[in-house]
């Protein structure tokens, strides 16, 4: 996009943050004089701007913010007027979300403007494209996804991981008295894992000294510009300081640079293992990738990119608010550990397999706090959503997850609790063990739904059940936070918890 292209632009630039501090200072003196309500109604549209201003106002808690509208939207569907007349469609309605995620699949891609955003980021890689290389890239990936990998992903990578680099550093930690970062713990491991798993190669970033490594601290960078580009209220913005290469988008193209070298040189230290191993003991995703027609370097580095982000920041997500929802319920932490009790001379892979109600208390937290909170498609040609939402070419329709876990008439008056039981029950005879009552995934989309329903989905469960069995048994993780502080929910292209997870490490009484 040229300078030339921008100029009819400057002027909404102009007029937007005038209008803005007006809107933002007239609703501060209405909040100085009169009491605070907890009422949440529709916002209103003005001509030209639509309701940006009402988003401006929320622009901190813009995902809360959208929930609550949906909370009181007929259907659970809400289309928001942006500026310019320009409209989105966002939806918590199970239905609406197997009509864009199933139903119609093919009507509702990535997109042109998702594609843009995310470019220079994800690139070609498989959560940045439709059609053919999507396809292609899946097919490939669903290989590291059968029984035989399962198995040995838990029993070798995470036992591995978990045992000699995850346990010491709890011990010692809980030895000395020393306040982790849960978070960047969970981090670390899960990237081990990914690194092991899909590409052959172990980074050994869980070390005792915690190593700081330009690349973690780069992609964290490009994870956090690349949401503030998605979340934009406008996007021209972002778009001029790219051409100008000032701001975050200098530092953008910095950081990636550093991402995608690391990415490059995991993929030239695999073509050399090929040259010199004609026949490797054991093919990785990487390496299925590489015999493929596609070998070409960017291509495989946007792949690489990708699953780091995957296999990363999900399950690490998940884990981090797990353990927080669970050290404020400790009779669900009771429940775990009473199984992890009933399990432990199991196989490995079967201890894992059969933990019920950990099971359905991790869906229970990811309910709550899902690592993908939301997630945003466009229309391919003119629809209409089941409740009778008109969508036109080029719309965007977004689905959240975040808002669906929120819904009463999805999960009932008690929807704000913390309650694997909602996902359990048990026969009438007495005695009976829990059976785990899984939601259909469109009530319950946090591994997306549908064709590009998440692969990795069972072996993220596994990979969960295992790191817990394994930290439960031996220590309580005790959260390191003001009296009465809950952590902050920060929604990027995976959940972050705001600040990090400070907690202490108690060793468990034999």
């Amino acid at each position: 996009m040229s300078v030339l292209q921008l100029l009819p632009l400057f002027s909404l630039l102009i007029l937007l943050p005038l209008v803005s501090i007006l809107f933002i200072t007239k609703a501060s003196a209405r909040k100085k004089h009169s009491p605070p309500s907890s009422i949440v109604s529709l916002p209103r549209s003005y001509p030209i701007i639509g309701s940006f201003l009402p988003e401006l106002a929320n622009r901190n808690r813009r995902l809360q913010w959208l929930s609550d509208i949906l909370q009181i939207s007929p259907s659970a569907t809400y289309v928001h007027h942006h500026y310019f007349a320009k409209r989105q469609v966002f939806i918590a309605n199970p239905t609406a979300v197997q009509h864009i995620l199933k139903t119609h699949f093919h009507n509702y891609g990535k997109g042109d403007d998702f594609h843009r955003t995310l470019k220079d980021f994800l690139g070609q890689g498989i959560f940045n494209v439709d059609g053919e290389s999507w396809k292609f890239q899946r097919q490939l990936a669903s290989h590291e996804f059968n029984t035989k990998s399962l198995r040995k992903f838990v029993e070798t990578v995470v036992e591995t991981e978990l045992s000699d680099r995850l346990i010491p550093i709890l011990s010692s930690a809980a030895a000395t008295g020393t306040v982790l970062d849960f978070q960047d713990i969970l981090q670390r491991f899960a990237f081990d894992n990914i690194c092991k798993i899909a590409f052959g190669f172990d980074p050994a970033y869980l070390l005792p000294s915690l190593p700081q490594t330009k690349f973690a601290q780069a992609f964290e960078e490009c994870v956090k510009i690349s949401s503030e580009r998605l979340d934009a209220l406008i996007p021209v913005i972002w778009k001029i300081k790219k051409v100008l290469n000032i701001g975050s988008e200098k530092r953008l193209r910095i950081v990636l640079s550093e991402v995608q070298e690391f990415a490059k040189n995991i993929i030239r230290e695999k073509k050399q293992e090929h040259k010199e191993k004609a026949s490797l003991d054991s093919v990785d995703l990487l390496s299925r990738f590489l015999s493929s027609n596609h070998s070409d370097e960017t291509f495989v580095m946007d792949m690489v990119i990708s699953f780091i982000l995957a296999g990363r920041d999900t399950t690490s997500s998940a884990l981090t608010w797990y353990l927080w929802l669970l050290s404020k319920n400790p009779h669900v932490e009771s429940e775990v550990l009473k199984e992890i009790e009933e399990k432990s001379e199991a196989p490995v892979y079967d201890e894992v397999k059969d933990m019920v109600y950990t099971h359905a208390s991790l869906c229970e937290s990811m309910r709550l706090y899902p690592p993908v909170p939301s997630d945003t498609k466009e229309v391919l040609n003119d629809d209409v959503l089941p409740d009778g939402t008109m969508v036109k070419k080029g719309m965007r329709v977004t689905y959240m997850p975040y808002a669906m876990g929120r819904l009463e008439t999805l999960w009932g008056c008690d929807w704000a609790e913390f309650k694997p039981e909602r996902w359990l029950e048990k026969d009438e005879a007495e005695n009976s063990e829990w059976k785990f009552m899984g939601r259909d995934a469109y009530t319950y989309p946090v591994f997306q739904a549908g064709p590009r329903i998440c692969l990795g989905k069972e072996m993220a469960f596994l990979q969960m059940k295992r790191v817990l069995a394994g930290i439960l048994r031996q220590f309580k993780v005790v959260p390191v936070l003001k009296q009465g502080a809950d952590p902050e929910f920060v929604p990027q292209l995976t959940s972050k918890m705001k600040g990090g997870f400070p907690v202490k490490i108690v060793k468990r009484d034999a």
